[in-house]
């Protein structure tokens, strides 16, 4: 399981004296104790729970990135963005533009929409199917764009 996983890689980052893996790493196993722990939650984290919270959690280091290189603070963007190669390491890797329209056609076929009308459809099992291997911004457009 991933959360184990990531327990052993901190013991492995704090024997190696890796600050920046070992405080992603933290970071991560933080959020997956939430989830755990969560109201309404079984006390369980799936790999797949845990993956989208991966995927939140590098979006999020990215996004914040951006605004530190924008408000000329580097130093600041370089140790998001270290935090943030930690985090995919751990993420699948991501579609290719080639392979997210092949992914989207075979969804689109699978629901059977034939208009942008039923997006939401498509949306609803892109979302769920290709979580962590594509931004959602990007499944949006593509899809919009295959459905019209």
């Amino acid at each position: 399981m991933l959360f184990d996983q990531i327990s052993t890689d901190i013991m492995a980052a704090m024997k190696g004296k890796d600050k920046v893996r070992t405080q992603a790493l933290r970071n991560i196993k933080k959020y997956f104790i939430e989830a755990k722990t969560a109201p309404g939650s079984n006390g369980e984290l799936t790999d797949e729970a845990a993956m989208k919270i991966l995927a939140k959690l590098a979006k999020q280091g990215r996004d914040t990135a951006q605004l530190y290189t924008e408000q000329n603070r580097p130093d600041l963007a370089e140790g998001e963005l270290a935090e943030v190669a930690v985090i995919e390491t751990y993420l699948p890797k991501p579609l290719t533009e080639e392979e997210l329209a092949a992914a989207l056609r075979e969804i689109i076929a699978e629901v059977g929409a034939t208009s942008p009308k039923e997006m939401g459809k498509v949306m609803g099992v892109a979302s769920a199917r290709l979580a962590g291997r594509a931004d959602g911004r990007a499944i949006s457009t593509k899809v919009k764009e295959l459905l019209s």
